[in-house]
């Protein structure tokens, strides 16, 4: 069976290089780019299964790219991958339509799996979200 196909956006590189070693033994990382727009860019090229946005970039941050993709009717599930772990801001991000929610103190514990969740209709959030 082939791998989901998986889109990064996050503006730091060393973090995008972090994401996708985390994700690249279970899903095929189709892009790895650095801000929303290249995000909405790439999705419409590419049409990955799981976007995995950052919510703080430049150009187009990742609650508009999510917006975005949603009016587009884009069908890649979204999973946000932030620093931010207010309940207000999670909330928000939930209102885009995003099945996942994960803080960067804890990617390696639970970005795989809140991304798999989400490929079934699931919705994930960091347990360390206040």
């Amino acid at each position: 069976m082939s791998k989901a196909r998986v889109l990064v956006a996050d503006d730091n590189q060393a973090m995008l290089e972090i994401v996708a070693s985390t994700l690249a033994p279970d899903f095929d990382i189709v892009a790895a780019v650095h801000n929303g727009q290249e995000a909405l860019d790439a999705a419409a090229q590419l049409d990955p299964d799981v976007i995995v946005l950052d919510i703080s970039m430049p150009v187009l941050d990742g609650i508009k790219a999510a917006s975005r993709l949603r009016e587009g009717n884009a069908d890649a599930k979204i999973v946000f991958l932030t620093a931010n772990r207010d309940a207000q801001t999670c909330q928000v991000a939930s209102e885009t339509g995003a099945l996942g929610y994960v803080t960067k103190m804890r990617l390696r514990p639970d970005l795989v799996r809140a991304t798999k969740l989400a490929l079934v209709g699931r919705r994930f959030v960091s347990p360390d979200v206040e």
